[in-house]
């Protein structure tokens, strides 16, 4: 399957995907997707820069733990924002530190009404689709509603660490006990119905 794909109109979420930068757009200004492939060589790298910019993109927060492109960003597009905050993926529990810092940059981005937010990782599995996820809780929308919003946008996002980002903003939001379980009850229920949370 070819993952690098974008949005044709980021005002369509469920736009056809061309060829291109491996980014898909979610909802409210908030985009999730997988790195610049360094593996295909700066020409190719140099491209899908070109394309996220021309997405209307502005701010790129970067969730790997074991790469950054932030250097290769500073140099060939240095008005993008850019915060790189990495960790692993290997099915632990995201430390809320890491949540507070990705969440905090975003909404900061997003104060900005031209501003649009690219959370991503190596191939916009997991740790990208699970921080855009989390912005979009912080923004106050549903976690139900943005979960389909994140499938629809991209089908092959696993978003593993849902959980560990809806725990996280329930603590930050002090939200109250029975919302906190019917949230994670309506969260189990997702997870049953889609069987594409699972990690190697």
């Amino acid at each position: 399957m070819d993952l690098r794909m974008i949005a044709a109109d980021p005002g369509d979420p469920l736009a056809p995907a061309s060829a291109g930068a491996n980014i898909s757009y979610v909802v409210d200004r908030v985009w999730t997707g997988g790195d610049l492939p360094s593996d295909l060589g700066e020409e190719v790298m140099l491209a899908d820069l070109v394309e996220i910019q021309n997405a209307g993109i502005t701010h790129i927060r970067d969730t790997r733990i074991e790469c950054s492109g932030e250097e290769f960003v500073r140099i060939h597009a240095p008005h993008l924002g850019y915060l790189w905050n990495g960790a692993d993926d290997v099915g632990q529990v995201m430390a809320d530190d890491w949540f507070d810092a990705g969440v905090g940059f975003a909404l900061s981005a997003l104060a900005d009404p031209d501003a649009q937010v690219l959370a991503h990782c190596h191939m916009g599995i997991n740790r990208g689709p699970t921080m855009a996820f989390a912005v979009l809780l912080a923004t106050g929308l549903d976690p139900i509603t943005v979960l389909n919003a994140i499938r629809r946008a991209r089908p092959m996002a696993v978003i593993h660490y849902a959980d560990d980002a809806l725990d996280w903003w329930h603590r930050r939001a002090d939200t109250p006990v029975p919302v906190v379980r019917m949230r994670r009850a309506q969260m189990a229920a997702w997870h049953r119905r889609d069987p594409c949370m699972t990690l190697p």
